[in-house]
């Protein structure tokens, strides 16, 4: 594995090694929600990206923290304790997890694939995931094999494994090479999404990861299917996961090749009641980037036909002349944030 004969007597009980808490989760299951078609093409607009990395470092009060451990030394905690004398300069102790060694990596996910206990899957999951926060350790994770290893725990029975195991991949994610890894997963975390209870850790970790995915327009098309899904989430969630949810649906409505796919998704009526002023500003604000880059599409007038016959699709609900936006959008022109303001007079103009 490539140990190093100072460092690894110091590392070898792993279950010794795990003083650390990953920090999210609970458990989870959603209601199935309907599902989109398929047609294709036309106009580019605004995306959007999760901003920075996910970091998660809380501690239970039943834990204790291991001083000079490697989970310490990559948990984001403060470690306060003595030097112990045979412990060499730059230690594991001090060092950031931008400079855990390519050995630690290769164990972690070693002890990673033969835990049989929650929590220490749990925390190994959460310091890769810390230290996949930078690319360094971007790269070698995915030239071990590390991904699909890491990969697997999102069927983990346990609901915070499945967090942490997403939160890890978000990071991972960050890597325009390892996306082509990660993207083989994007089935697995829809459904997880779908499968959970709504505005769970799970669905909003599931979510960041498919807005990093869907940055470029290279795997945005994995996602036109789960148009119906993210729309169905924003009727019923919370304000973060609506703007975790928005963020994704902006991604994807700014790709023209895949615009016909998203009109045409099945879209609960509902959605057009969220252009209202009692909407949370984030989350209007990306509701109109969303409206805006629908607008900018053009339809055939065939394809335009064939959409309004299709009841309850995205075009029916926000775009059709019997649509109750265009009303909604006039009302929010005396929105009071300026910037929701003119977002509205873009769209209108």
């Amino acid at each position: 594995m490539g140990d190093d004969g100072s460092v690894i007597p110091r590392l070898s009980n792993m279950k010794a090694l795990l003083g650390i808490v990953a920090g999210a989760g609970a458990s989870y299951g959603i209601y199935k929600l309907i599902s989109g078609g398929s047609f294709k093409r036309n106009k580019k607009s605004v995306k959007e990206s999760d901003s920075g990395a996910v970091r998660t470092s809380s501690q239970p009060s039943d834990t204790a923290l291991k001083p000079g451990s490697l989970l310490a030394k990559v948990s984001g905690l403060d470690v306060v304790c003595p030097r112990p004398a045979h412990v060499a300069s730059g230690d594991i102790i001090h060092q950031s997890p931008g400079n855990l060694e390519p050995q630690h990596l290769k164990m972690l996910l070693s002890c990673l694939q033969t835990s049989n206990n929650q929590s220490e899957r749990c925390q190994i999951l959460l310091t890769l995931g810390n230290a996949a926060a930078f690319t360094v350790n971007q790269n070698l994770i995915r030239e071990f094999e590390g991904i699909h290893i890491i990969a697997g725990y999102l069927s983990d029975p346990v609901a915070e494994v499945r967090v942490q195991t997403l939160n890890a991949l978000n990071n991972l994610c960050m890597n325009i090479q390892n996306q082509e890894q990660i993207k083989v997963y994007v089935s697995q975390v829809l459904e997880l999404i779908e499968m959970s209870p709504v505005n769970s850790d799970l669905q909003l970790a599931a979510l960041r990861l498919l807005t990093n995915l869907s940055v470029t327009d290279k795997h945005q098309h994995l996602l036109k299917e789960s148009v119906t899904l993210l729309l169905s989430l924003l009727v019923v969630s919370s304000e973060a996961l609506q703007v975790q949810a928005l963020r994704v649906l902006v991604n994807l409505s700014s790709n023209p090749d895949i615009m016909d796919d998203i009109v045409q998704a099945q879209a609960p009526a509902s959605v057009v009641l969220l252009f209202d002023t009692r909407t949370a500003p984030p989350v209007l604000l990306r509701l109109l980037t969303f409206a805006g880059n629908l607008k900018a599409w053009r339809p055939s007038d065939q394809v335009a036909h064939e959409l309004r016959r299709k009841q309850d699709c995205l075009f029916r609900v926000m775009l059709d002349e019997s649509s109750q936006l265009h009303s909604r959008l006039v009302q929010l022109l005396s929105h009071p944030d300026g910037e929701i303001q003119a977002q509205v007079a873009r769209i209108l103009t």
